[in-house]
């Protein structure tokens, strides 16, 4: 029992020291120079980074955000058998480090690519899912905020539906969900709040405080 609670403990301190590596910072500095935080949104998601350095280095910020998130779940995976408690633990360990990171004074991301990330090692056709309710929204409105919230408050059902053919997920994965469903919302408050007021800026309009990551 001490062994296997040690062995939580260790992939979900793995998990958000993953989480916490900053990205956006990194590829900022690399390609332009520059602290992200300082600039735009100071979001250090793949949106700003994208809007403030250019297109490589905000794809190249997505695609490490989500692999992180990924890796921090896989590793569990594979150590822990499967053993849904401690995929979740560390999927939301890994989310959470994004979202606050200790490299960073924990003034992270919005947690969007690296949520995509978690829960596509979860269960990919609920993270491809959400990932096509992103596109489509973000699209269709021109709005990245409305994309990536409603992407995650749609992971809850998309995981329910895939998890297992003809199985249900377990609680510990239902409720994993929705924590991380809340905490993704929760980072877009300001943005909602703009949304509601009819002024949150459209992709492909000025820079502002509209980023997502």
């Amino acid at each position: 029992m001490l062994h296997s609670s040690l062995t939580l403990l260790l992939l979900v301190v793995i998990a958000y020291l993953l989480g916490s590596i900053p990205f956006g910072v990194i590829f900022a500095g690399l390609f332009a120079k520059k602290d992200i935080r300082e600039l735009g949104s100071g979001n250090i998601g793949a949106t700003n980074v994208t809007r403030v350095v250019g297109p490589l280095p905000g794809i190249l910020t997505l695609l490490c955000d989500a692999a992180k998130g990924a890796l921090g779940v896989v590793i569990a995976a594979r150590v822990a058998n499967h053993d849904s408690l401690s995929m979740m633990a560390a999927a939301l360990a890994a989310l959470i480090g994004h979202c606050y990171p200790i490299w960073l004074r924990f003034k992270g991301g919005k947690g969007v690519a690296t949520g995509l990330g978690v829960f596509t090692a979860l269960s990919p056709f609920a993270g491809l899912s959400a990932l096509a309710v992103f596109i489509a929204i973000a699209l269709a409105w021109r709005l990245a905020s409305l994309g990536s919230i409603a992407a995650a408050a749609s992971m809850p059902l998309f995981v329910y539906l895939f998890w297992a053919p003809g199985h249900a997920p377990p609680l510990v994965i239902t409720f994993g969900t929705l924590f991380a469903t809340g905490l993704v919302i929760f980072k877009h408050g300001a943005n909602l709040q703009r949304l509601i007021e009819g002024t949150e800026p459209r992709l492909g309009g000025k820079k502002t405080e509209d980023d997502s990551g």
